[in-house]
């Protein structure tokens, strides 16, 4: 479903800033994997999630999604086999539109586009319904430009729109993180909702090595560009926190940084 192979991204080579992103890395997910990542600031996450998206090439190694090598494919070629979900709720929406504007657009991600109006009355009532999955009343406010839902509503818009139509893989960004409690809590049960339901194989990462633990059936751990660990579903069942903390201390001969990327 998704194998990286020999992954391997350095930022300014050659000069006194030269930062080993991803170092080699391999990570094969099969179909209905739900993977969460965790690791401390600059363990390479976000240069993962974008290599795997498109958004930047990696200068040695394949990406692989359903079987074919997509790593020198463009990022809105991508699109129509990812979805994906950022951590700002902003980014995943577009603001000046109406929810039943944005919900159109992420329907048409992996459909050929016609000249046919935007919006039927049949997609207007699977929109309806979809949106009723959520349980925040958005059914009732197709009309409604998304700049003025909360963050919390357009995260969960967010995620509806990255996940209706199926895609081959999710990839959750820190997609809780700049919420608070009670909508980070709204949005992660959405989310283990929504990736049971449809059986997605999905990449997320946290910060919260909590949330790592409960959601998914495997995790990896990250650091300095390496996958330094990984834990399969039978071992993630044992886990918790501070046995997370204890393992990278023995695989690294030093404490876990303490700063809020681990251990909130």
């Amino acid at each position: 479903m998704l194998h990286l192979n020999q992954i391997h991204k350095v930022f300014n080579e050659g000069t006194p800033d030269e930062k080993i992103a991803l170092d080699n890395i391999n990570l094969k997910l099969n179909p209905g994997d739900f993977v969460t990542v965790i690791g401390s600031n600059g363990a390479g996450k976000s240069t993962l999630m974008n290599i795997i998206s498109g958004v930047i090439l990696p200068d040695t190694g394949s990406v692989n999604i359903n079987d074919k090598e997509v790593s020198r494919v463009s990022e809105y070629k991508r699109s129509r086999l990812i979805g994906r979900v950022f951590q700002d709720p902003m980014a995943g929406t577009a603001p000046s539109m109406t929810i039943e504007e944005n919900l159109a657009m992420a329907y048409s991600r992996n459909k050929t586009r016609t000249l046919k109006r935007g919006v039927s009355k049949k997609r207007k009532e699977h929109f309806k319904d979809v949106l009723e999955t959520l349980h925040l009343g958005l059914e009732n406010r197709l009309n409604a430009k998304v700049g003025l839902l909360s963050g919390g509503e357009r995260q969960a818009l967010s995620l509806l729109m990255a996940t209706f139509t199926e895609p081959a893989i999710l990839l959750l960004d820190e997609h809780t993180a700049a919420l608070d409690p009670s909508r980070a809590e709204l949005i992660t049960n959405l989310t283990r909702e929504i990736v049971d339901q449809y059986h997605l194989t999905t990449l997320m990462v946290t910060h919260n090595m909590q949330q790592a633990i409960d959601l998914g059936n495997k995790l990896i751990m990250m650091d300095k560009g390496q996958i330094i660990l990984e834990v399969n579903e039978e071992e993630k069942k044992n886990l918790t926190v501070p046995g997370l903390l204890n393992e990278f201390q023995r695989i690294r001969g030093s404490q876990m940084s303490s700063d809020r990327a681990l251990l909130s």
